[in-house]
């Protein structure tokens, strides 16, 4: 059974290694865990998942390998009406009544009557003890007692009998487009990392000690720079306007940012860069950086990402004057390209879904100028941004 669970794994793209499976097997010989499912969930989680992001996959083979929840090759499709699910009355039972109820007779005969009743059931029913309803003691359906038969169509477990539920996933899931939160962003931010020691020799040089230590004869202490990220890293915010609906995602971002990357500096700017970038907002009019200042103060050297989601009128990227919110003199696009030429190293991320790109104009022109460096404000569409940031 171990050994199917690691080749169900693999075959679902999970990066397991035999190290890591022989490493369960010690845990397990070991008595690490307890004989206890859920025990060993945890085990095995622990020793055979190695990023966050892959933790959905795993719960799904899990579910399939030990749960008993397996693929079956007859076909038990089939549309349900939600009217026929209602939780118009819910059904409570002594333990006596319980007792008298009994189970329709295991897996295979659960499964086989469930088609037929799939067949068979022209209508919505509540009550009884055979159809697909609500409030009984049929082995299918909802808000009823059966002692073991297969959910369908309730917000959550009651008793705890379903041997299957029908449309309620049995694990957390954690879909990369789904869940971002600062965690995961950090886990996806780490792929830019460039290492290099810098700063005051702080940290102890363990292995130059022993050497020194044993060529004197006496102890000699060696001390070398804290090795830290060498990445640098210049990130410019959109603000204000159609932005206003991903401040948390913008915020979760900004946030594990300043966290992962020690050489970083950040600017705001309103729709496109123009002529002009600010540090805070609430002095933008005020206290407004010259976007040339920004680009002949930090060297090519820098990597660059553009966080917004390229939603504005055309005219503000492709005309003289088409800012909404002054006279700019030179279009955005052309800012965007002195930008692009400075730093050859530059990705735009973008909050919107994916899908609905296509059909804003100038999110083409934004994807245009920047060569299609553009991606989604998800944790796989970080982890695409920071492996193009590396070429």
């Amino acid at each position: 059974m171990f050994i199917n669970f690691f080749y169900e794994l693999k075959t679902h793209g999970l990066p397991v290694t035999l190290k890591e499976y022989l490493m369960l097997m010690e845990a397990l010989e070991a008595q690490v865990a307890n004989y206890r499912m859920e025990d060993f969930y945890y085990l095995s989680r622990s020793a055979l998942v190695k990023d966050e992001r892959n933790l959905d996959k795993f719960d799904r083979v899990f579910s399939e390998v030990f749960e008993g929840i397996e693929s079956t090759s007859e076909d038990l499709t089939a549309e349900i009406p939600d009217e026929w699910l209602r939780a118009l009355t819910e059904r409570y039972m002594s333990e006596e009544e319980k007792a008298e109820i009994e189970a329709l007779g295991g897996w295979d005969k659960i499964m086989e009557t469930l088609k037929k009743r799939l067949e068979e059931q022209k209508e919505r029913h509540q009550g009884g003890n055979k159809w697909i309803g609500t409030g009984g003691t049929s082995p299918f359906g909802a808000y009823g007692y059966n002692p073991e038969g297969i959910r369908i169509g309730q917000h959550k477990s009651r008793h705890r009998r379903a041997i299957k539920v029908w449309d309620k996933r049995e694990f957390k899931d954690l879909d990369d487009s789904v869940e971002l939160g600062t965690r995961n962003i950090k886990i996806a931010l780490r792929r830019l990392r460039q290492f290099a020691r810098s700063g005051a020799a702080e940290e102890l040089d363990l292995d130059g000690t022993i050497r020194s230590t044993a060529n004197k004869g006496y102890l000699d202490l060696k001390l070398v720079p804290e090795r830290r990220n060498a990445v640098k890293v210049l990130i410019f915010f959109d603000v204000g306007g159609s932005m206003d609906d991903f401040v948390r995602s913008c915020e979760e971002l900004f946030s594990a940012a300043r966290t992962e990357f020690k050489h970083m500096e950040y600017f705001y700017f309103h729709n496109c860069v123009y002529e002009g970038v600010w540090k805070q907002n609430h002095r933008r009019y005020t206290e407004k950086l010259d976007t040339w200042d920004v680009l002949h103060t930090y060297g090519s050297d820098y990597k660059v990402i553009f966080v917004g989601d390229a939603s504005m009128s055309p005219y503000e990227i492709s005309h003289p004057g088409g800012s909404v919110e002054h006279m700019n003199e030179e279009p955005g696009g052309v800012w965007l390209q002195r930008i692009a030429q400075v730093y050859p190293s530059l990705v735009w991320l973008n909050p919107s879904p994916e899908q609905h790109w296509n059909y804003t104009h100038s999110i083409s022109m934004i994807r245009e100028i920047i060569e299609d460096r553009m991606f989604p404000l998800t944790l796989e569409g970080i982890d695409a941004a920071m492996k193009e940031l590396l070429r």
